[in-house]
């Protein structure tokens, strides 16, 4: 059973309605749809209140959602992986920026790209992470 599914069928038990769940939570009536719909997630301090709205375990909650569970489910990164994909790239910014400095001859150029590059290299996957996180709150907005 889903999440929402569950959340609406413990609000109905506990004869309340969407108002006054959204109340009790300080958030919308809209987010209490939302999530009731499984159009969205609440967040973890979400669950914890709903879980005392509800008289359940924030562990029934996601024992019972699959989809939940994916969500949550942290994966380990591995920290001494130097060669993901943004090495590689701000590597070749790095080396572009010092070729095009020595056909150009502009040393402006080379600290510039190379500080790019390097960038890059170091930061690339909370890049992603962040790109990632702009495009879920713009979808969430529409």
């Amino acid at each position: 059973m889903r999440l929402g599914n569950q959340l609406q069928k413990l609000r109905e038990e506990q004869k309340m309605s969407e108002e006054e769940v959204a109340e009790q939570l300080s958030v919308t009536v809209q987010h209490i749809h939302k999530w009731e719909n499984n159009k969205s997630y609440p967040d973890i301090q979400h669950l914890l209140k709903l879980s005392d709205i509800y008289e359940t375990t924030i562990d029934e909650f996601i024992k019972k959602d699959a989809t939940l569970q994916n969500r949550l489910n942290i994966q380990e990164e591995d920290d001494d992986e130097l060669l993901h994909p943004g090495f590689y790239i701000g590597i070749g910014i790095m080396f572009l920026g010092t070729l095009l400095s020595l056909i150009i001859g502009n040393l402006t150029i080379t600290m510039v790209t190379n500080m790019a590059g390097m960038l890059i290299a170091c930061f690339y996957k909370n890049i992603l992470k962040l790109l990632k996180e702009v495009k879920k709150d713009f979808y969430e907005q529409g």
